[in-house]
């Protein structure tokens, strides 16, 4: 079973993850390595995680107000559109029109920044935005080596099932109440984002923790076509 009805939008990191003016995250969406952030004015992006100069990742760069700066030559891309703005070291120089980052859509829901990689964004389900009940608490992300598909078969093992917008995987794990969204990183890597009802510092919580890792050891002892 391999559901992911959500017209490919990628529940890539949370939307706490991300600092207004400050860090840049680097994330993966079907094998397109991805750099978020968020600009000061408080805007998502998440742009290819490549510098149009020189190729540099982006992710070693900054944040300069509504602006991504590489860390390489210093040149800087605006929010957004992505197009160059600025090249420090020729501050009398236009910077050239034909230089820009490729940018990804982005929307955020459910406390998630979701990323679309396809040039035209289709309209965002309203019920990502139901996709982890109100009140839950998040547990924890899971890196598992091995493909989303996999994962994904394993929770429907394990007695989950999918909802058929979100892809927001609802069940039990070892008798916790458990909200999973799968995220296709790379062809054998993937992400798993855990909710649950428990407190933070519960039992129940300590529980979730142990079962996500046994989870993980068990995926990965699968044979791996």
């Amino acid at each position: 079973m391999n559901t992911q009805n959500t017209a490919t939008w990628h529940p890539v990191t949370r939307s706490a993850d991300l600092r207004a003016g400050a860090n840049i995250v680097a994330g993966f969406a079907e094998g397109q390595e991805l750099a978020l952030w968020r600009a000061a004015d408080g805007t998502a992006q998440a742009w290819e995680n490549r510098c149009p100069h020189r190729s540099v990742r982006f992710t070693l760069g900054q944040v300069v107000d509504n602006r991504l700066a590489c860390a390489y030559h210093g040149w800087q891309y605006a929010a957004g559109s992505g197009q160059c703005t600025s090249i420090p070291a020729h501050p009398a120089m236009p910077a050239p029109r034909n230089v820009c980052a490729k940018t990804f859509g982005t929307m955020e829901a459910a406390g998630m920044l979701w990323v679309h990689l396809s040039p035209e964004v289709p309209p965002v389900p309203a019920e990502l935005e139901g996709a982890i009940p109100t009140g839950w608490h998040f547990c924890r992300t899971l890196t598992v080596r091995a493909p989303a598909g996999t994962v994904r078969e394993t929770l429907a093992l394990r007695g989950l099932t999918a909802d058929a917008v979100s892809a927001a995987w609802r069940g039990l794990l070892d008798d916790v109440n458990t909200v999973a969204l799968v995220l296709d990183a790379q062809p054998r890597l993937a992400f798993v984002h855990l909710w649950t009802d428990a407190a933070p510092g519960s039992p129940a919580m300590k529980t979730l923790h142990t079962a996500a890792r046994e989870l993980r050891a068990g995926i990965e002892a699968l044979p791996q076509g």
